[in-house]
């Protein structure tokens, strides 16, 4: 199938604009790839410290402690990181993924060590909460082992596990991304369901519909969120699964095995078994070269395809940038307006992920989109049969993995071909004006909410915006503008703990709409919202001169977001300053002291809302 004029345009204009930064990266990473493993570069002691804690036999065989000369081959030592704690549903599941992976090392004559993770943490737990404000956080690892099987989980560890790039200090060498993860039903009833009965108590809780309070909430909560596995909803974790199964560095189609799965046993097991067969390889490719523009052009296709996660115009960018490659909002526009939309998961449509991956899954978009010219088919994977392998289910026979044939989808409710797509277009849409410029996902609107003007009613703070709900100030057609919420403002925490009370305004009738320089994440909701608003407030952004009353336009059909007063007013109007309290709470608890230097250097949110370039 011939490649699609606009993937192929978008394509190369990513590699020519990324040129400099990429040919950089490349030659860091030719560098890191052409030293020796740490155990024959480390100094005795050096070795005598990384191997301490291993069992004899895996010691020697990891060492060559057993040779006589110090320059015996060794067996590959595989490095596991994981992000195991049992405080998270996302990551209990971890905990015993390690030891299969050993075990089958020992089976292929190799070795495997664990990296516990960074604790992670999980947005359910912190939404609208000061926890909220530390949440970002990245693995770092050095290598001295030969290849990697890494195991993070749920929002904030997957976008930093993915970076394939040298680490920034010099002394990791990301070579290989193989994610054996777990994926929870945490919801027994479709989503659906639970939104409805959630902004029904969400109303509640304001004393206004009779139908509840806080017991009836957390009865219904606990109920979807039940047990061990991620939230099921198709937010930030399941786009990163969906997006790395688009590139071909999971396993193929583990992405959302349930983890009570015994097939999730023998995918973790081949997740081992991929390792070592390219770590056997005498020239095998490191994962910095084999993720390139074509991969990446691959993953956004795969986002916009299934109406993924915002968080990407984000995490994707600064994924991107990590590897030397520059890309920004336009191309996820340009790519939007002729994607179709495949799949319709919660909160675009009423499925769980559970429901997507018995319809079809991962494998039948990235097929269909193959065949359709849509994604490169051309790139190298982790596997040798290249992304055609992606495009087929994992079960088993004779006690075998064996992977087929997916077919027809078995719900077009939940995904339909490529001839036959919910929509011509992808789920994204770039918003430009006198407001700057941001993105709203559309493909989770109502076409008849596509474009809201109402009066302006300025927020500095998502308590404030809960507050006049609460006091019933919000009644009304209104546009919410919620600002000082940016990476440089106080890191860009996620806001979508403010959806429900705007969604129960739009249930009673009222025009509403959110404009904002922060975040909002996969669940973003039916709710139109002009997100990651960009510059932002406290960089001296347009969104520091909007007053209660402007009327504001946010058009999602011509792709405009303006406040409709004069050039000549506007140009006049002073910034706003952050209130001194606001800028005093935004620096203190929560760990917030340890990130004041990267917030300070922060880039745009269209820039990956990096600290480090």
């Amino acid at each position: 199938m011939t490649l699609h004029p606009t993937v192929a345009a978008v394509t190369a204009r990513i590699t020519e604009r990324s040129l400099p930064t990429r040919q950089a990266y490349l030659q860091q990473l030719d560098a890191a790839a052409n030293q020796d493993p740490g155990a024959q570069r480390l100094g005795c002691a050096n070795v005598a410290h990384a191997f301490a804690a291993m069992p004899q036999g895996d010691k020697d065989r990891a060492t060559a402690l057993d040779k006589i000369q110090v320059v015996a081959p060794r067996a590959p030592n595989i490095g596991i990181v994981n992000a195991y704690n049992d405080l998270l549903s996302a990551h209990a599941p971890l905990q015993h993924y390690p030891d299969l992976i050993k075990d089958e090392a020992r089976k292929q004559g190799a070795t495997a060590q664990v990296a516990g993770g960074v604790p992670a943490m999980c947005d359910g737990v912190t939404q609208g909460t000061p926890g909220m404000d530390a949440e970002p956080v990245q693995p770092r690892c050095d290598r001295h082992g030969h290849g990697s099987v890494t195991q993070p989980r749920c929002v904030r560890r997957r976008p930093d596990a993915g970076c394939v790039r040298q680490d920034r200090a010099g002394s990791a060498d990301w070579r290989f991304a193989l994610w054996p993860l777990a994926h929870g039903v945490c919801a027994r009833r479709p989503h659906g369901q639970r939104a409805v009965q959630h902004r029904q108590i969400q109303g509640a809780r304001t004393g206004r519909t009779g139908l509840g309070g806080r017991p009836e909430l957390l009865e219904a909560e606990s109920k979807a969120y039940h047990g061990e596995g991620t939230c099921t909803f198709y937010g930030t974790a399941n786009s990163n699964q969906m997006l790395l199964e688009a590139m071909g560095l999971h396993v193929p189609g583990t992405a959302f095995i349930h983890p009570a799965q015994g097939l999730r046993q023998d995918l973790t097991r081949e997740a081992a078994r991929t390792v070592l067969a390219l770590v056997k390889e005498k020239n095998f490719t490191p994962i910095g070269r084999l993720v390139d523009e074509r991969s990446i052009v691959n993953a956004m296709v795969a986002l916009l395809a299934t109406g993924g996660s915002t968080n990407h115009l984000i995490h994707w960018v600064a994924v991107a940038r990590a590897a030397g490659m520059v890309i920004d909002w336009d191309d996820f526009s340009d790519l939007s307006d002729v994607v179709p939309l495949l799949s319709r998961v919660y909160p675009n449509g009423s499925a769980d992920v559970n429901q997507f991956q018995a319809a079809g899954g991962p494998g039948f978009i990235i097929r269909e989109l193959l065949d359709a010219g849509f994604m490169h088919a051309d790139v190298l994977t982790v596997r040798p049969g290249g992304l055609r392998e992606f495009t087929r289910k994992p079960g088993t026979a004779d006690g075998q993995l064996v992977w087929r044939e997916i077919g027809a989808s078995q719900d077009d409710t939940v995904v339909r071909p490529a001839s036959q797509p919910f929509s011509a277009t992808g789920g994204l849409k770039l918003l430009q004006g006198n407001l700057g410029r941001s993105v709203i996902k559309v493909s989770a609107v109502p076409e008849a909410l596509h474009v809201i003007e109402a009066p302006a009613r300025v927020f500095n703070s998502q308590d404030e915006l809960q507050q006049a709900f609460k006091a019933g100030a919000l009644d009304r057609d209104v546009v919410c503008v919620v600002r000082w919420q940016g990476p440089q403002a106080n890191g860009m925490p996620e806001l979508h703990k403010l959806t429900p009370p705007l969604a129960v305004l739009q249930g009673k009738g009222f025009k509403v709409a959110l404009v904002t320089d922060g975040r909002m994440s996969g669940a973003s909701g039916k709710v139109p919202a002009a997100i990651h608003v960009s510059p932002e407030a406290a960089a001296g952004g347009p969104l520091a001169k909007v007053k209660d009353g402007d009327v504001i336009r946010l058009d999602g059909v011509a792709g405009t977001l303006q406040v409709l007063v004069s050039e000549a007013e506007w140009a006049a109007r002073p910034l706003a300053q952050m209130p001194a309290e606001l800028r005093a709470a935004n620096g203190v608890g929560m760990g917030r002291e340890l990130f004041a230097n990267m917030r300070r250097h922060a880039l745009k949110a269209e820039e990956g809302a990096c600290s480090w370039l």
